[in-house]
């Protein structure tokens, strides 16, 4: 159970996740593994980015990750409170830290990834008694069309 008690305006997160979407195809187009984020604050998408580890020759450059990145470049502030992060898959840990150490508001995104995710798949990072920042998490936005997109990717590469 989550500390917070989130307020959800649906159609809000759909539409987002939806621009998510859309920046993991652009990955997956690349020849990068299809996850997509975006960051939005205030209704106004602020930084987006997709998973470019490949193509940047950068193990941490996960779609989360190069969101947050742009978004902390465009407002020249290391922390991006008041924001919402939304991305395709479940974040792993290390995408997970620095969704904490950048005072991220809330995260939502679409399909688990059973294998490292760390909302809720392999443990609740968020809900930590050590951190010292809270994020509200919401899972499972537009999750079969997140998971298609990945299905598709990796049925194209066998």
């Amino acid at each position: 159970m989550s500390k917070f008690t989130p307020v959800i305006d649906r159609s809000r997160d759909e539409h987002f996740m939806r621009l998510a979407l859309d920046q993991a195809r652009l990955g997956a187009a690349q020849g990068e593994v299809p996850v997509g984020a975006v960051l939005v604050r205030d209704g106004e998408v602020v930084g987006s980015g997709f998973n470019a580890p490949i193509s940047r020759h950068d193990p941490s450059a996960h779609a989360e990750m190069v969101a947050i990145r742009a978004a902390a470049e465009a407002a020249q502030n290391y922390r991006l409170p008041g924001t919402t992060l939304y991305v395709t898959l479940e974040p792993c840990s290390m995408c997970a830290g620095l969704i904490v150490h950048s005072r991220i508001a809330r995260v939502v995104y679409g399909a688990s990834e059973p294998r490292a995710g760390v909302a809720v798949s392999q443990g609740r990072f968020f809900e930590q008694n050590f951190l010292n920042h809270w994020v509200r998490v919401e899972g499972g936005v537009l999750a079969e069309e997140c998971g298609a997109v990945l299905k598709e990717f990796f049925k194209a590469r066998r």
